[in-house]
């Protein structure tokens, strides 16, 4: 295994440590690596400045208890954080398209998860993400249709009064739709209005809708209320869901796959 795969491997546990115990100390973490603590302070460093937690007094803290839960992770924060649920819930989700469907995939880092393990089939895709857009143009059996717009840096996508225009004459048989919040009670919500205002309008425009979200997004609540929890078809998470997630597939009538 080369240094540089070390390193990547080694920040990625360090990012599943926080997000498991709320901190992390860097003696402990360099006794556990079989590092300098030097080298702990570049990884916590490294991982602050990506927003995937903050640095504090010897060590680090969850980024998600400094100014609030709600506040919107940095994009490189959203890429490595619950990697693994994102995949495996990626997979699930790939292997309920089949030949012939024309599908849209909304923006987010679960969703370039989904783009990745697209089989290479005759499908049609939608989306608005360039991430989802690069995992999937080498797939030459998959016509993309990206949806254009005003380009959103902060998470790669484009969004605005073009955007939802270029969907008006569009029907789906699925939409993946991704989630920055997810809360029985208000919904699902995201940080940023205008991606509120598409993904309602892909909800309009397909057959079935489809969340795709990993269990930290649940209890969340964000400013822009996308849909109800009611108003799915399905919904894709991984094993860590709760027991009232898990319940309320039952009482409103949404299917629960589990990955």
């Amino acid at each position: 295994m080369t240094a540089s795969r070390d390193t990547s491997q080694r920040r990625l546990q360090i990012s599943e440590l926080v997000r498991q115990h709320g901190s992390v100390q860097v003696a402990a973490l360099a006794s556990r690596f079989g590092v300098s603590m030097q080298t702990v302070r570049k990884d916590l460093r490294y991982l602050a400045e990506r927003g995937v937690m903050a640095r504090a007094y010897g060590g680090a803290i969850d980024s998600g208890v400094v100014g609030g839960a709600q506040a919107e992770p940095q994009y490189e924060a959203r890429r490595t954080v619950f990697l693994d649920e994102k995949r495996r819930i990626g997979q699930r989700a790939a292997a309920l398209v089949k030949a012939g469907d024309t599908i849209a995939i909304d923006s987010g880092s679960t969703a370039v998860q989904l783009a990745e393990a697209m089989p290479n089939i005759d499908i049609t895709v939608v989306t608005n993400d360039l991430g989802v857009l690069s995992a999937l143009a080498p797939k030459s059996n998959i016509h993309i249709v990206m949806l254009g717009g005003e380009l959103r840096r902060k998470n790669m996508a484009c969004y605005g009064g073009l955007t939802v225009d270029a969907l008006g004459a569009l029907h789906v048989d699925m939409l993946f739709l991704g989630v920055d919040g997810f809360d029985l009670e208000r919904g699902i919500t995201t940080h940023y209005e205008p991606e509120a205002m598409l993904n309602r309008k892909m909800v309009e425009a397909a057959r079935a809708v489809i969340a795709i979200a990993d269990s930290s997004k649940f209890g969340k609540v964000c400013l822009h209320r996308i849909i109800s929890v009611g108003d799915l078809t399905t919904l894709i998470t991984d094993t860590g869901a709760p027991e009232d997630i898990r319940q309320a597939s039952q009482q409103l009538g949404f299917e629960l796959l589990l990955a």
